[in-house]
């Protein structure tokens, strides 16, 4: 069954959904301070962030949307690159009277992140890059069928299978669960994840247009690469704290951001990819040890 998702108090957060950028965007907040947002990756939702957002709200306003096409926001049929992505998260951002804010994103979260702080910079006060590799320099080097990405644990054989044209739809529909499950635990070091974090992942993928927006993202991976490229002419000038897992993508993420930000700061957290799930506490101290100092 879905928790009800509480602050610090024990108090139920504030729901609230608000169109722009042609999307009708779900979210939730809750605490008071400065404004974080938290943008999750994939194949996950907001829900992925509710052990950590009580153990931030009592310092942060923490803002938790479901990114264009997921969870309970609405799936357009197009805008799922990062960079439309980052816009519609920029004009919530607005919307709720926060020009100025902290982000923090996992996984495609974290890429969104990035192209909202490089369009940006003016707005983003710190950055969190959480787990992740950027399209452009090395996702889809990691996706290839080498010897060395085989015999790893973080060979990314998804993004390729994700990126053709109706074949997942057509293979993962109907078997989400199984799917889901399997996929989602084999990048964790704890495959111990709690049923409810399942169940809700599972229902928002299997909604009308759920797989879609999803593989949608993997589509636009060559021109977020090409964006991005583009983009890192220009280092982010604002503090940037890399996080990253040991038994997944680890150093590599503090390396990813040392080529597109000037000033990085690298944590490894001794767990799988799923951070949020695996070690809610230890991800959570991270980021309040960075975006309170």
């Amino acid at each position: 069954m879905k928790q009800v998702i509480v602050d610090h108090n024990g108090n139920r957060v504030k729901h609230g959904k608000e169109t722009v950028n042609g999307v009708r965007l779900h979210y939730y907040m809750a605490g008071s301070g400065e404004p974080l947002m938290l943008l999750h990756g994939v194949p996950k939702t907001s829900y992925y962030w509710r052990k950590v957002l009580p153990l931030l709200s009592s310092k942060f306003t923490v803002i938790v949307p479901d990114l264009r096409g997921f969870g309970d926001s609405t799936r357009p049929k197009d805008g799922y690159d990062m960079r439309t992505m980052a816009e519609d998260v920029v004009q919530l951002a607005s919307r709720l009277g926060f020009e100025k804010f902290h982000v923090a994103g996992e996984d495609w979260g974290a890429a969104c992140g990035y192209a909202l702080a490089a369009a940006y910079p003016e707005k983003v006060k710190k950055f969190a890059f959480v787990e992740m590799i950027l399209p452009g320099f090395g996702l889809e080097d990691w996706s290839f069928l080498t010897t060395e990405n085989v015999n790893s644990n973080r060979w990314l054989w998804h993004i390729n299978f994700y990126s053709v044209p109706d074949f997942p739809e057509l293979l993962i529909t109907g078997r989400e669960r199984q799917y889901f499950d399997k996929f989602f635990k084999n990048e964790t070091y704890d495959p111990n994840i709690p049923n409810d974090a399942m169940d809700e992942y599972i229902r928002c993928y299997s909604q009308p247009g759920g797989l879609r927006s999803m593989f949608e993202v993997y589509r636009a991976t060559l021109e977020d690469g090409e964006w991005n490229k583009k983009a890192a002419e220009t280092k982010l000038p604002m503090p940037v704290l890399a996080v990253g897992s040991k038994h997944f993508i680890a150093d590599e993420v503090q390396r990813q951001m040392e080529r597109v930000a000037s000033n990085v700061t690298g944590v490894i957290l001794d767990y799988g990819h799923q951070l949020a799930e695996e070690c809610p506490e230890d991800f959570a101290h991270v980021l309040d040890e960075f975006f309170s100092n």
